[in-house]
């Protein structure tokens, strides 16, 4: 009886969650495709809305400028990343360990924040290296401007060139440096070795992680909402905004962002392809060596590239906005008179709203990682012991919010939770869940990573026992998974608590966070007080970091891959 009481709440648990993953992944873009074909009145079928999206020359720029946008970020990304991943993982370049830690500080600085930084290092009149332009040369022409496509791009590729370098990196370290040294001895020289052998090796990781790369340039809101008008490059993110606007046109923001779910769809479709007609793995039965590559004189050059790449996504933007958070005015530069703690005192002490924003991204950002490590935990253990016929379906389903942009999802989840009866538009509700359901895949990779590892037979000792399947999640599973669930936690509070793209659409006036205060700081001109609340978010951020690192180790932002 005891056995069966557990199979009963164990299925029940089961089903409970996979009804809300059906709740939250799937409804929300299926209600997207319908509501574009909705006329707002009536709910009448239409095409109106896609002619109203596509029929103004105004939009089709954007949708253009989005496109060439992304291409540039990625080639900048590659740039960036591939280089700094070939010498952290199989060279002799000193100094690999430092630059891995330095690259996972682009990760979690928030893209507008690196935005904000380089407004304020490469502003065309009063950024500081126009400035020291200006001082040295006796010239009054600017030498950068991030008003503008490059400038986009350059704030974009400092953040997500991360994304590829992890790619990369954990491709690389798998990679035995055997079967290189074979092609050595045949005469191969060293970029016939990488293009025949190495290249092939990491290419689909070379893949996923650039289409990765494009997808959250296109769907990024913050960098663009922040750049952009000046720059006089509308794109995608900040036209969706203009249709979120007084008088709201739902429908035609779902007709305007749909083709981004076709777009994805496109681009994963083309790796299968490329992927399809070649394969190449590694076949041994032990591990190889991996024996690092010695580059002689050059592995100075090569750590002052890394130094180069870290300095513009990292080490300046930090140093430009710490500065000025300790400044009474950002422009009157370096002194000792110019120096105060009184924009943490205001923004921690004296403007309520601020403090009240921090609070909630927090409070926000560890709800929705417990909710999506519970239910990551969940469903990885259904799909890794077949509980069910559909255990293929919800990996889908976990997976997916990886690859749609965060601002279709937001769309979605307003189209489909904002109207009457549940009305949760505004609510702490609904932003808990398009957090929980945007970084689900984070959860859900890492849970199933570390279940691969427990064998069944342990579950089966439980069950001659009498235990049920809950006794042994609760009993095995889990105190077995302690250090990837430590681990999966900090990668969806990470970015839940910066997030922008989600939250713009689905904030109400009570429930603003950190992500949107910043951003009406910068519109206000109030660069100080930004300065000192992204010094505050980046300080919690690290805190957060440091923990995952003593906790569960280096790569523990790599685990989800």
């Amino acid at each position: 009886m005891r056995a069966l009481r557990g199979f009963n709440l164990s299925s029940l648990v089961f089903l409970t969650a996979a009804a809300v993953l059906i709740f939250i992944v799937a409804a929300p873009l299926l209600r997207l495709i319908l509501v574009s074909f909705e006329t707002a009145k009536t709910g009448a079928p239409t095409l109106a809305n896609y002619a109203t999206a596509y029929g103004t020359p105004r939009h089709i720029t954007a949708l253009i400028n989005t496109l060439w946008m992304g291409a540039g970020v990625v080639i900048l990304s590659t740039i960036f990343a591939a280089p700094l991943a070939w010498a952290c993982s199989r060279t002799d370049m000193p100094g690999r360990g430092f630059i891995r830690i330095a690259v996972i500080g682009a990760f979690v600085t928030p893209p507008y924040l690196g935005a904000i930084a380089w407004i304020l290092l490469a502003g065309p009149k009063a950024g500081w290296i126009n400035r020291i332009w200006f001082s040295l040369s006796g010239s009054d022409q600017s030498l950068v401007n991030v008003f503008s496509y490059s400038g986009i791009v350059l704030a974009m590729s400092a953040n997500l060139f991360f994304f590829l370098f992890s790619f990369l990196t954990s491709a690389l370290d798998m990679v035995s440096s055997e079967a290189e040294e074979a092609a050595n001895i045949l005469g191969a020289n060293v970029f016939q070795t990488a293009r025949r052998i190495t290249f092939p090796l990491i290419l689909p990781a070379f893949l996923g992680g650039l289409i990765v790369i494009f997808l959250q340039a296109i769907a990024l809101f913050g960098v663009p909402a922040l750049l952009s008008p000046a720059a006089k490059f509308p794109v995608v993110t900040t036209q969706l905004a203009q249709f979120f606007e007084f008088p709201l046109r739902i429908q035609v923001a779902a007709a305007y962002a749909v083709p981004l779910v076709g777009l994805t769809v496109l681009l994963f479709g083309l790796q299968r392809a490329m992927l399809a007609r070649k394969g190449y793995v590694s076949v041994t039965g032990k591990g190889g060596e991996r024996r690092p590559i010695s580059l002689g004189p050059w592995r100075w050059p090569m750590l002052a590239y890394a130094l180069f790449v870290c300095g513009i996504s990292v080490f300046l933007p930090w140093w430009i906005l710490f500065q000025t958070a300790l400044s009474r005015a950002w422009g009157a530069g370096l002194s000792f008179g110019n120096l105060t703690l009184h924009n943490f005192w205001t923004i921690l002490f004296e403007i309520d709203l601020a403090r009240d924003a921090m609070t909630r991204s927090f409070r926000y950002g560890a709800i929705s990682a417990c909710g999506a490590v519970a239910l990551g935990l969940i469903v990885s253990y259904i799909v890794a012991r077949r509980l069910s016929a559909f255990s293929n379906v919800l990996a889908v389903l976990a997976l997916v919010p990886l690859v749609i942009p965060g601002i279709v999802l937001a769309i979605g989840f307003y189209a489909t939770y904002a109207p009457p009866p549940l009305a949760l538009y505004g609510t702490a509700t609904i932003l808990i869940l398009a957090f929980i359901t945007r970084f689900l895949p984070l959860a859900y990779s890492s849970c199933a990573a570390a279940i691969r590892n427990i064998h069944p037979e342990m579950e089966d000792a439980v069950s001659i026992l009498g235990g049920g399947r809950m006794t042994a999640l609760r009993r095995v599973v889990g105190p077995l998974m302690k250090r990837p669930l430590v681990g999966a936690w900090i990668m969806v509070f990470v970015p839940a608590v910066q997030e922008l793209s989600t939250a713009v659409f689905l904030t109400g006036p009570q429930t603003r966070v950190m992500s949107l205060m910043l951003l009406d700081f910068s519109e206000q001109g109030n660069l100080e007080m930004v300065a000192a609340a992204s010094c505050l978010l980046l300080m919690v951020i690290l805190a957060v970091a440091v923990i995952g690192f003593r906790i569960v180790g280096r790569d523990f932002m790599a685990r989800s891959g």
